[in-house]
Order: C-alpha cells, then structure tokens, then sequence
C-alpha cells in the first residue's frame, strides 16, 4: 500500500470523525450524552454502523470525544476571546459577557453543552464523569484566576476571597442557561448580567472601571 493510499485513508477517516463528534455534540447538548448510540450516527450522518464503531470502539469512548469536541468549541467561543486582555475587573466582566453570549446565542442547541451533561453524569461514577469534573474545576479557577489578576492589579478590594466570588459570578451564569432552556425565556440573561455587575462594582476598588449599568 502506498503512501499516498494511507494518507488517504487517515483523511477520510478524520473527515468522517469530525462529522460524527458534530453530529455528536449537538444531539448531546439538548438529549444528552446517554442518547448517543452509534447506531443512530450512522443514520443521521447515511454511514455504516460498523464504520463508526471502527472510529470510536465504544460508547464512552464516543461520548469522551464528543465532551473534547465541544471543550474546543468552548474554549474558542468563551475563552480566547478575552485571554489576552490586561488583567483587571474589566477582564473579569468581560469573560462572564462572553460566557452567557455563549449561552445565549445558542452555540450549542441545547443552551451550555456542560451544564447539561454534568447535570446528567454527576451522580454517576466512571470516566465522563471524571472528565467532566475536571473541566468544570478547570472553568472555576480560570474565573478564580482571573479575580486574582485583577486583585493584584489592584482593581478589587482586600476582602475579596476570590475562590467565592468565582462561586457565585458562575451561579449566575449557570442559573441564567437553565431557566432560558426550562422556560424559553431570554430576558434572564438580562437579569444575570445586571446581578454580575452589580457584584463586580460592590467589590472594585474602582466602580469607573466598569459599565454603570449592563
């Protein structure tokens, strides 16, 4: 076998992957990850039950590729959008916008992909399970981080503990996805943002720094 033929072949199969883990991600995010089957890839996407099978091997191993899918799609939504922004409160503010713009514009039909699925595994031991807790521990202390950058910048008050102020800015957020998805209504993003604001201005050293009203 050629070269050539070989590099054809891993092409295809990566081509079809990435099709699958698609598909994957946006039945996930609204039905979650126990619905997926391989068999019902293969439907959707006119390919053979034994193709997709030979890519993945299992069910888990499906469902763990379709979570690093959509923590890709994640990360180049919510987070580099405003990685490089200097640290302050602003940053801050600007990294809660962007995760409820994810939330709201629906890049994921099912509102936040992790919010659904971590609901749907947290009671459930294994390695989703795992998986998915790391990544929400890692969202935590990237807010966290970045109070503290702001903190050091000293653009927040002393009595800021960081670690419960990240708590509570993605209670909101979270809180703001659920009831949108539940109740269909848009307005409580509105909601959150005036709460989010109204917390950062509390506890900046510098209330100018940020919007007067969201």
């Amino acid at each position: 076998m050629t070269e050539a033929r070989v590099d054809g072949r891993v092409q295809r199969g990566n081509h079809t992957r990435g099709l699958v883990v698609a598909r994957a991600v946006e039945i996930a995010s609204v039905e979650g990850l126990t619905s997926l089957s391989l068999g019902r890839l293969a439907t959707d996407l006119d390919i053979s039950k034994s193709g997709v099978f030979g890519l993945f091997g299992s069910k888990e191993e499906l469902q763990l590729a379709t979570i690093d899918a959509a923590l890709r799609i994640y990360v180049d939504t919510v987070v580099k959008p405003v990685l490089d922004l200097p640290p302050g409160v602003d940053k801050v503010w600007r990294l809660c916008l962007s995760w409820q713009d994810y939330s709201r514009g629906r890049i994921f039909p099912g509102g936040c992909f992790f919010f659904a699925v971590s609901a749907e595994f947290d009671a459930q031991p294994g390695r989703v399970r795992d998986t998915l807790a790391r990544l929400s521990a890692r969202w935590a202390e990237l807010v966290g981080r970045t109070l503290d950058e702001a903190a050091a910048a000293g653009e927040l008050t002393d009595e800021v503990d960081s670690g419960q102020l990240a708590f509570e800015l993605i209670a909101f957020m979270e809180t703001a996805n659920a009831n949108s998805v539940l109740n269909d209504d848009f307005a409580v993003y509105d909601r959150s943002r005036a709460a989010i604001l109204r917390l950062l201005r509390s506890v900046a050293t510098d209330p100018a720094l940020l919007p007067a009203s969201a």
